[in-house]
């Protein structure tokens, strides 16, 4: 039985990998898959999917406005036997509908693959749908530096202080983002900003001793 599949795990975890290995898989078996991606993830390039490991493969665009089930029904339905979309959290709500439409009406397995929250801890509107209508969830783990479970997708500034305010997405790698576990998270945010009152303070401290 058909059924739509949300694996979910935080920057790091080897989501695209595990996507582009579960292609490889239906393909080694000759079934078609239509791997896609939201038009939004643009950091490999408009059309590639490209894991940290190396692998890599051409995925369809998928843009916001895209009514998902009329373009499977009336260009894949025909031919694919499995559609695998990476970066799922990007996915508009109404396109977490048609992947399910796509389950029910046509028997067709969906895999999505993405991240469950935001750098805030707040969920995606694409994940929030995604949870609320999948038949499977599960989490892909990945480790804090402290050993703990990372859940968090700690978004850092150009000199590597966490960041706590702006907009949802903002495409990056390691170079923008690194997993923490909830705990480490807030010691960090907390740390950073008596360090911050320390740098601020400076200026006044030396001025004073002036006087």
């Amino acid at each position: 039985m058909a059924k739509l599949y949300f694996k979910y795990g935080a920057m790091g975890s080897s989501k695209t990998a595990q996507a582009l290995i579960t292609k490889f898989n239906y393909e080694e078996r000759g079934m078609q898959v239509w791997l896609i991606k939201p038009a939004i993830d643009t950091r490999d390039g408009q059309t590639v999917i490209r894991s940290r490991i190396g692998l890599q493969a051409d995925a369809e665009v998928i843009a916001p406005e895209l009514d998902i089930y009329a373009e499977f029904l009336h260009r894949y339905s025909a031919t694919t036997h499995v559609i695998i979309a990476d970066e799922a959290q990007f996915l508009q709500p109404h396109q977490v509908d048609g992947l399910r439409r796509i389950v029910d009406e046509l028997r067709v397995p969906v895999l999505c693959f993405g991240l469950r929250t935001d750098f805030l801890t707040q969920l995606f509107p694409g994940s929030r749908r995604l949870f609320e209508l999948a038949d499977s969830i599960s989490e892909i783990k990945t480790i804090c530096s402290c050993g703990r479970k990372a859940s968090v997708n700690a978004r850092i500034d150009e000199s590597g202080f966490v960041v706590t305010e702006g907009a949802q997405v903002c495409l990056g790698g390691n170079d923008r983002y690194i997993a923490l576990c909830h705990h480490c998270w807030q010691q960090r945010i907390a740390h950073e900003r008596e360090l911050r009152q320390g740098l601020a303070e400076q200026p006044q401290l030396f001025e004073e001793g002036l006087d």
